[in-house]
């Protein structure tokens, strides 16, 4: 797909774009700019083009936390941090992603947070009260 090619963007895409690019019209945004703007947007949004893979059917909260987590990881790697060290977040090895883990998991990390009505909750409200 050459840079600019909009045909792998859905239409609900296409027409948000449309949208935006035209609220930045009535603004005074030059028309191009305008349509960079607005792709810019839906790119944001959305993630660019139509795409194939496990990412697409993740919630918003799962997303989040994995996003959380992975800044986690990378201010651990600017302070010299390594897996290995024993961090807290990294105790039990392989994955730390927070969606990545079981309800029972989950739940023992809500107890040892002492998350107010966890007993109560799904695996998705567990995810968004770690968070």
């Amino acid at each position: 797909m050459p840079r600019g090619d909009k045909s792998k963007y859905s239409d609900k895409q296409q027409r948000k774009a449309e949208h935006i690019e035209e609220s930045y019209e009535k603004r005074g945004v030059s028309e191009k700019e305008a349509e960079a703007r607005a792709w810019a947007t839906v790119n944001k949004q959305s993630g660019g083009g139509e795409r194939k893979g496990s990412g697409r059917n993740k919630s918003e909260t799962a997303k989040r936390a994995d996003r959380k987590d992975s800044a986690h990881r990378a201010a651990d790697a600017r302070k010299g941090d390594s897996p290995n060290k024993g961090s807290a977040r990294n105790k039990g090895g392989g994955s730390t992603s927070l969606s990545d883990m079981t309800r029972d998991e989950l739940m023992q990390k809500a107890r040892d947070r002492d998350v107010k009505g966890r007993s109560r909750m799904r695996k998705d409200e567990l995810i968004k009260a770690l968070s």
